[in-house]
């Protein structure tokens, strides 16, 4: 399939309207981004079923400090909106081919009842506390 130039005004759209899109963070000027390029293409052209996206962070740089991104290339995976992985640095390319094995393996399910369980564990005490101050109000 090749890759995608990601923009700020198409990256939420490929992020929702894909199951799975890995992102290169990346500048012409960044020798390590040039040579993880071709391993990137390579990958892309191996897994049509995932979006393989690029964003220049000289052009997108309103993307860049939204995902927080310090150095290049940064890699971040997205499985169902969910960022599985971001890490910086260039990966050889079979270190690349595990990733894309193992983010196609993983249990979304498993992955989602985590999240959830970290929001309600995050939420629970501030739902506990809300419910006592509410209490307190009525009392």
């Amino acid at each position: 399939m090749g890759t995608v130039a990601l923009t700020k005004e198409n990256f939420n759209e490929t992020i929702q309207d894909n199951d799975t899109v890995i992102v290169d963070f990346w500048a012409e000027w960044c020798g390590p981004c040039r040579s993880f390029a071709p391993v990137f293409e390579s990958e892309s052209e191996k897994h049509a079923d995932i979006v393989f996206a690029k964003v220049d962070t000289d052009a997108e740089q309103e993307l860049a400090m939204q995902f927080g991104i310090r150095s290049i290339p940064t890699l971040m995976v997205f499985r169902d909106q969910i960022v599985l992985y971001a890490q910086p640095g260039a990966l050889p390319g079979h270190v690349f081919e595990d990733l894309v094995q193992q983010v196609k393996e993983i249990d979304m399910d498993e992955v989602r009842a985590q999240v959830e369980a970290q929001e309600a564990g995050e939420g629970s005490e501030h739902d506990h506390d809300h419910e006592h101050e509410h209490e307190h109000d009525h009392a």
